[in-house]
Formats: structure tokens, C-alpha cells, sequence
């Protein structure tokens, strides 16, 4: 079950990635319309809460520290703020529609969030692949008082 929760974090890992490259699919695309940030939209609301979930629900089955399965479950809550920052940003629009450099401001915390998501996913599998390490079977200690031969 550790295995699988090393590659399940890493496919995240991957979503977020990937989340990055929609973004700039969504930015670039011209001209600019609804379905320029499609893909965006649907690996942030679909494919990367499922894989945080499977995450989780992994980390508890691979009886994995309390610590990581609540660092598993975090970018839940960071993807749920997410579409909440882009509406904030959207609201603070002139009557044009133009950006006000508020609203661009808060557009930055969108990305500065994604970017906190995807550092503690960094985390998260990090502490999955030790947590499925091995651990080397050395020789065993011995204890010897000083001035003691070995």
C-alpha cells in the first residue's frame, strides 16, 4: 500500500503540474474566450480533487504517520479556494470589464496559492517515498562501556 500511495502522490504531482501548463494554454490562447481556460478548469475542479482524496484515503491505508495523511488532505482545502479567489478577482472588474489592478492583485493569490498546493504535494510525496524506503538492516548495536574491548 506504500508503493501505491508513491505513485498516486506522484500523479498529482503531475495534475499540478500540469495545472500550470493549462493555465498558460488558457492565458495564450487568442482569441480569448470561455473555453480558453477549459482544461484548467476541469483538471483543478475534477482530476485534482480525486487525486487528492485517493491520496489521503492511501495514506491512511498505508497507516502513514497522522501528520503526512493531514498533509495529504491540505490541497483539498487549497483547490476549494482556489475558484473562490478567481470569482474575488473577477468581481473586482471596472464596468468595461477591464482589470483593476485590485483584481489583478487577487488574481497573483491565485496563483500564489497553486503554488502552495504544489509544494506541499512536493511534501507529501517526499514523505510518501521514505515512508516506503526500506529500512537497511544493519548490524545491530553494540554496546560497549569504555575501555572495554569490542
Amino acid at each position: 500500500m506504500r508503493k501505491a500511495l508513491v505513485v498516486i502522490s506522484a500523479l498529482l504531482l503531475v495534475a499540478f503540474a500540469l495545472q500550470f501548463v493549462f493555465a498558460a494554454v488558457g492565458g495564450f490562447t487568442r482569441p480569448t474566450g470561455d473555453d480558453a481556460y477549459a482544461l484548467h478548469s476541469v483538471n483543478g475542479m475534477a482530476v485534482i480533487p480525486v487525486l487528492t482524496l485517493l491520496t489521503a484515503v492511501f495514506a491512511a491505508l498505508a497507516k502513514a504517520p497522522g501528520r503526512l495523511i493531514g498533509l495529504a488532505v491540505l490541497p483539498i482545502g487549497l483547490v476549494v479556494l482556489q475558484p473562490l479567489i478567481a470569482m474575488l478577482a473577477e468581481a473586482f472588474t471596472d464596468a468595461s470589464g477591464v482589470s483593476t489592478p485590485l483584481g489583478l492583485t487577487i488574481g497573483g493569490l491565485h496563483a500564489l496559492n497553486g503554488i502552495i498546493a504544489v509544494h506541499v504535494v512536493v511534501g507529501v510525496h517526499r514523505a510518501a517515498r521514505q515512508l516506503a524506503a526500506p529500512v537497511p538492516a544493519g548490524p545491530a548495536g553494540v554496546v560497549t562501556r569504555e575501555g572495554e574491548p569490542v
